[in-house]
């Protein structure tokens, strides 16, 4: 086969449809998507102002009420992010293309563990990064304030089970039945597959390939803390229900309850068997009742450390 733009036109297509297709396939109840709020960018970054106002609903009696606003803003920076395949001159002329439509393929699958895995690293990261309070994510000092308008002292609120120093492998307990999940997908451009397309290229003269790659832009950051309780203690039914327990009783400023319930336990797969016993074991101490028997779903994530 002679090597031409039309060649090279028809391959585009090609591997561009397999690699959407793909996509579509794997779309339809990824990790990251239950983990993770998806927000649509349009800037080169996103500020997220709102995160940790709760204003209460009350009657509208005279003027509307203003509570005080915390200072500070919580901002994600859009990222640009790169997966390139190389394919060979001479691989097009002998049409020995079975294979990278396969590798396309594959570039859709790396995508959806990329996205995945950048989940995962969230949680990981979670002792040390920093969300919309100042403070790290899972982190014993989470300030709530004494009064509901915000004007009075704040209190240390913990989201984690132990020291978070422990040195185990981290898991977590999350809510993600609301409109808001702990997790934020800032997402600028869907995943797009570009190409050198010409025949006169001087990449191509030096190196007799060309080049088919992923473009994507976007960032992930961290949502409410409340929704979320971590911890690098050991699994057991006893930390489980203390991650559960934390969570119910988190309030807003003011003291009054926030109604958060936890609904899924994340963990790496050392911790499976642990988090499998807690949650699916309906009999637990040779037949008694197990208390924790269904109490949230179970989500086994590989790349958390």
């Amino acid at each position: 086969m002679i090597v031409s733009n039309a060649n090279l036109n028809t391959l585009r297509t090609a591997y561009r449809h397999e690699f959407n297709t793909r996509l579509k396939e794997l779309d339809a109840d990824p990790i990251w998507k239950k983990l993770g709020t998806l927000i649509k960018s349009s800037t080169a970054s996103n500020t997220y102002g709102f995160l940790g106002a709760f204003p209460h609903i009350r009657e509208w009696v005279g003027d509307r009420q203003f509570g005080k606003i915390r200072e500070g803003a919580y901002e994600i920076v859009n990222q640009l992010w790169e997966a390139t395949l190389p394919v060979r001159r001479a691989d097009i002329e002998d049409d020995n293309l079975g294979l990278y439509r396969a590798m396309s393929r594959e570039k859709a699958d790396e995508f959806a563990r990329f996205m995945n895995r950048q989940l995962a690293n969230l949680i990981s990261e979670g002792f040390v990064k920093l969300c919309f309070d100042g403070q790290p994510f899972f982190n014993g000092s989470h300030p709530v304030n004494e009064k509901q308008d915000g004007t009075g002292d704040d209190k240390d609120v913990s989201n984690i089970v132990g020291t978070g120093e422990e040195g185990g492998k981290v898991w977590a307990l999350l809510s993600l039945d609301g409109s808001l999940k702990p997790f934020i997908v800032q997402q600028r451009s869907q995943p797009e597959f570009d190409e050198i397309a010409d025949v006169v290229n001087e990449h191509v003269f030096m190196r007799d390939h060309w080049l088919f790659g992923i473009r994507y832009r976007g960032s992930w950051g961290y949502g409410l803390w409340q929704q979320a309780v971590g911890s690098k203690a050991p699994l057991t039914a006893a930390s489980y229900e203390a991650a559960r327990l934390r969570m119910q009783t988190f309030t807003r400023d003011g003291g009054d309850p926030l109604g958060i319930a936890p609904t899924h336990l994340v963990v790496d797969p050392t911790n499976e068997a642990a988090a499998r016993q807690i949650l699916n074991a309906e009999l637990i101490g040779g037949g008694n009742s197990n208390p924790n028997f269904r109490t949230a779903e179970l989500i086994v994530v590989p790349h958390l450390s």
